[in-house]
This record gives C-alpha cells, sequence and structure tokens, in this order.
C-alpha cells in the first residue's frame, strides 16, 4: 500500500509538472503580405495614417526598418516563398513567378494534375508541389499533430498557395471569370459552405459599383505627381489614369478582373480573411492557428500607376483603414492579445525610369526582346546553329543544352562567348557565370544574391545585373508604371511589423534578412523551425 500511495504521489507530480511545461501560444497568427510596399511608404505617408492600422503597428509592436532581401529575383512567388519558408531560391525551388523545369518553361504553381473548385476554368489548375521547403505552417501542422488550421487568402493564387504550405487546410484565390474565390482539387473536392456563402454575396461587384474616389482633396496629396502624369498607364479600354474614377463602367467593360487594380480589391481580400477566421474557426480554441493573407491590389496598382502617382498614395491610405478595421475584429474575435500578427512585403518596387531621368537622376529601361534577338544572331554566326538560346527571362539567359548537345558544340564554350558578348552591352554592371560565380569580380553582397537566386535545375545560365536605376521594359515605349526584380534597395529594402501576443514594443535599424521572418514566428510559437531555413529569429522581437 504504501508503494501504492507513492506512486500515486509521484504520477500526480509528474501530471504537474507535465501541466507546467504546456506550451504558450497564441491562439491565431495573422502573416499579412503587402504585395510591393517599399519600405519607406511607412514614412513618405506616415503622416495620414490613422491611429489603427500601419501606425497601430508601429506604435504598439515591433519594426525592423532594415529587412532586405538576401536574393535575386525579386519577384512575386519567390518572395511569399521565402518569408514562409525562411529560405531562398536556391533552396525552396520558386526560382521566378516562371522558372524551367527539365529545360520547360513552368508557372510556379500550375499542375495539370490537380482541377478547379468552385469554378468552370483552369484557373484553380494549381498546388503548391514546386515548393521544395515546408512552410511556417507546415510546421504549425506538425507540431500540432495536424490539429492547428492553416488558411491562405488571397486575390493572386501564387501569393494564397505558397503561404499556405503543402499541409494546409485550403487556399483560396480570386478568379476573374466568375469574381468568386476558389480553390484547387490538391486540398478538397468541394468549397467548404462558408466560402459558398461569402461567394454568393457576389461582393466584388457591389465594391466595383462605389467607383474609386480620391478619400481627400486633390491638392493634399503633396507625397505625389499631379494625377494624370506622363508615368501612369492609362486603363485597358481607354479610361484615363485619374481619379475619380468609374470602376462600375470599366466592370462593364472588362468583368471582376478590374478589381485587382483598385483599393476595393485589398477590402475584399481582407473581407475574405474575416470570413475565413468565422468560417473555420480561427483562434477559437487553445490550439494555434494560422491564417495567411496576402494584399495583392498594391502590387497591380503599382505597376500600372508607379511609385509617386495619387493612386498609389490613395491606395495606401485606404489600406490602412482597412487593416485598422480588421484588427479591430481581430480583437473582437479573437481578443486582444490573443493573437500575434506580422506585416511584411514580398518585394518593394522601382521608380519609374523616366520619372527619374526627368528629374535628373540616372536610370533607363532594359528591353529584353532586343537583347535576346542580338545574342541569337551573334551565338548563330559564331557557331553556325541557330537558336541556341531558349529563353531570357528573370534577368537570366536559359541555353537550349539540348540543342547544343545535338549539334556537337562545347556548352562551355557557348557560354563563354555569350558572358564574352554581353559584357559588351552598357546596361549591365556585370553579366555572370553562375556556375563560376566565385571566381567573378561581383561585390559580395551582390554575389550573395545572386548565389541565394540560383537554383541549379531551375535558374538561368547567366545572371544578367543591370546597372542601378535600371530594370526590364517590353519595349523602348514602355516607359509608364513600374516594376521590380533587381537587386538594388528600390526592390529588395521591405518593412517588417510585428505585434501582439509575445512581441515586445520597439525598434532596430540593423540588418535582417527576409529569410530570418520564418524562424522569428516559429521562435515566438517554440515550433521547428522550416525545413530549408537559413535565417536567424529576430530576438528583439521578442524582448530578448
Amino acid at each position: 500500500m504504501a508503494n501504492f500511495i507513492k506512486t500515486a504521489v509521484l504520477a500526480a507530480g509528474f501530471c504537474t509538472a507535465v501541466g507546467a511545461m504546456a506550451v504558450e501560444r497564441p491562439k491565431l497568427v495573422v502573416g499579412i503580405v503587402v504585395d510591393q510596399m517599399r519600405w519607406d511608404y511607412l514614412y513618405r505617408y506616415g503622416d495620414r495614417f490613422g491611429e489603427g492600422g500601419f501606425k497601430r503597428l508601429m506604435n504598439e509592436g515591433f519594426s525592423c526598418s532594415n529587412t532586405m532581401l538576401n536574393y535575386i529575383p525579386t519577384y512575386t512567388a519567390v518572395g511569399h516563398s521565402s518569408i514562409y519558408t525562411g529560405s531562398v531560391p536556391s533552396v525552396h525551388g520558386i526560382a521566378a513567378n516562371d522558372f524551367c523545369i527539365d529545360g520547360n518553361r513552368v508557372y510556379c504553381t500550375y499542375d495539370a494534375g490537380e482541377n478547379t473548385v468552385g469554378g468552370k476554368n483552369d484557373a484553380g489548375k494549381m498546388s503548391p508541389r514546386n515548393l521544395l521547403a515546408t512552410t511556417i505552417g507546415d510546421e504549425l501542422k506538425l507540431a500540432t499533430n495536424f490539429r492547428g488550421k492553416v488558411v491562405g487568402v488571397s486575390l493572386k493564387d501564387r501569393a494564397s498557395i505558397l503561404p499556405a504550405g503543402h499541409g494546409a487546410d485550403g487556399a483560396y484565390w480570386f478568379d476573374d471569370a466568375s469574381g468568386k474565390f476558389i480553390t484547387s482539387t490538391y486540398y478538397m473536392d468541394k468549397l467548404p459552405k462558408w466560402v459558398e456563402d461569402f461567394n454568393k454575396k457576389d461582393m466584388a461587384r457591389d465594391l466595383l459599383k462605389e467607383g474609386w474616389t480620391a478619400m481627400y482633396p486633390m491638392d493634399t496629396y503633396v507625397e505625389s505627381t499631379a494625377d494624370m502624369s506622363a508615368y501612369e498607364k492609362s486603363w485597358s479600354g481607354g479610361a484615363a489614369p485619374v481619379l475619380p474614377l468609374n470602376t462600375d463602367s470599366l466592370f462593364r467593360k472588362k468583368g471582376y478582373g478590374i478589381i485587382r487594380t483598385t483599393p476595393q480589391g485589398a477590402e475584399l481580400t481582407l473581407e475574405m480573411a474575416e470570413a475565413a477566421i468565422e468560417g473555420e474557426k480561427l483562434g477559437q480554441d487553445n490550439i494555434t492557428d494560422l491564417l495567411a493573407v496576402s494584399i495583392s491590389t498594391t502590387d497591380y496598382i503599382g505597376h500600372q500607376f508607379g511609385t509617386y502617382a495619387v493612386e498609389t498614395e490613395d491606395a495606401y491610405l485606404r489600406l490602412d483603414k482597412s487593416l485598422a478595421d480588421f484588427f479591430t475584429m481581430l480583437d473582437s474575435k479573437v481578443g486582444k492579445g490573443n493573437y500575434t500578427v506580422f506585416l511584411t512585403a514580398d518585394h518593394a518596387a522601382s521608380h519609374n525610369f523616366k520619372f527619374m531621368q526627368d528629374n535628373g537622376m540616372p536610370a533607363d529601361g532594359w528591353v529584353t526582346g532586343k537583347l535576346s534577338g542580338a545574342l541569337q544572331k551573334h551565338l548563330a554566326d559564331k557557331f553556325g546553329q541557330d537558336k541556341l538560346v531558349k529563353y531570357v527571362m528573370n534577368y537570366q539567359v536559359f541555353f537550349d543544352k539540348n540543342k547544343i548537345a545535338e549539334a556537337g558544340l562545347d556548352f562551355e564554350a557557348v557560354r563563354t562567348e555569350a558572358v564574352k558578348f554581353l559584357r559588351g552591352y552598357k546596361e549591365f554592371a556585370y553579366v555572370v557565370d553562375m556556375e563560376n560565380i566565385c571566381g567573378s569580380s561581383v561585390p559580395s553582397i551582390i554575389k550573395e544574391r545572386i548565389i541565394n537566386g540560383y537554383n541549379r535545375l531551375r535558374s538561368g545560365d547567366i545572371q544578367l545585373i543591370l546597372q542601378p536605376g535600371w530594370y526590364e521594359v517590353g519595349s523602348a515605349s514602355d516607359n509608364k508604371g513600374t516594376t521590380h526584380g533587381v537587386w538594388n534597395p528600390c526592390d529588395t529594402h521591405i518593412p517588417l511589423l510585428f505585434m501582439g501576443w509575445g512581441v515586445g514594443h520597439g525598434k532596430t535599424n540593423a540588418r535582417v534578412n527576409i529569410t530570418d521572418i520564418a524562424p522569428t514566428v516559429c521562435a515566438l510559437l517554440n515550433i521547428q523551425m522550416p525545413d530549408g531555413c537559413i535565417g536567424t529569429a529576430i530576438l528583439p522581437v521578442m524582448g530578448e
């Protein structure tokens, strides 16, 4: 009996100890990626932000003011993958939005083996299978024995699928044809009732009826050029790039897809995110859930209007208000102090090169097709074989290695000749043989980004580094709007803000990388970092 009592006491003590060791975590983690958001927008537009959106993140949370992308090319799919894996293209495999597998061009999330759920077209033939590493969500699944829920929401398929990861309960994106959110058979065979109910509201149509009117008098947009400047693209269909904009009329001409390039698209995305919280009961128990939200409209607006347009400024002012409403909703439905939010960007954006030129600054556009043709001709003249170059994309040259082999040519000789030829172009600061980069005379920070961005099975054979201020354009007349993709700070310097459970208040100007986000979130949650992670947890975020 004494031994029994002793055993019982020890067992009770053990149970108490185990109970005391219960892992503390927030009920919900919300990751928000603002597509194409430059870091400096926090301060350029800061005076006009309200207290509940971006300012709340900065005033209550922790700001990493020197967060950089540590790879190239700086595209949407790469950024979202790197945020959630803590890794780089060399490891996670998402080498661009489009890249090569077995010599063939593929879209990052396209999957011919899957079908659309919730629609009648092929917009749902998608999956995360091309992503070679686990994500924060995948590791959360493993840490909770798959009891924690993981959901991705965005207008863009890749911005929902890649953050959500392989083990997600669902990833949803917007279908331009139907105006509904759809998914893929990778996740499910039928939309959940809450998604069907959300789609029935036809919220996109209602939002587009409102039109896009500037929030404030036009003369108060002092951080922007005059509306309808020479640097803005006109709308397809002939509508001028000027506010107010009749989005209802544009919808009648172009359909639901017009919402991608209006602030209403961000509002729609956050409404869908709220519906996911309610429908999946995210953050409603003691098992941590993850909601990955990507705001895509800022990217579309930036591409169309540039970084100094009234439309861009107004879009961020409206997003600020929408974020404030979203955080208030989280306070109510999950509970203030029960959730953790991080907000960042997948990449930033270059200033329009014509705008820069007009203001006396060095910049220009590189016409890819023109160079591709010249390189093809040079190699054909040199080696007597046409079309040795298969693609010029992602600021990289891809050779047709099968054709080179069939012609009995020495690939090294072809590549060496191409590098020699390309170095004659003034727009290139460096032309780098990807397999021999260590011996190249490239500054170490650029070399690091090239190496991190190079996936030997999916990237090109030559990396092209443009002069500062230059970026790729489709034609010599393509001098409106803007883009991204290069190594410079304009494209690689992104915001990073944390707020909520487990986050201290403060700011650091120390250099951190986009690959540090995932290990930081995982450290907060006390879970393993993703299996391809190369980043390091940002300790000051947690008050350490």
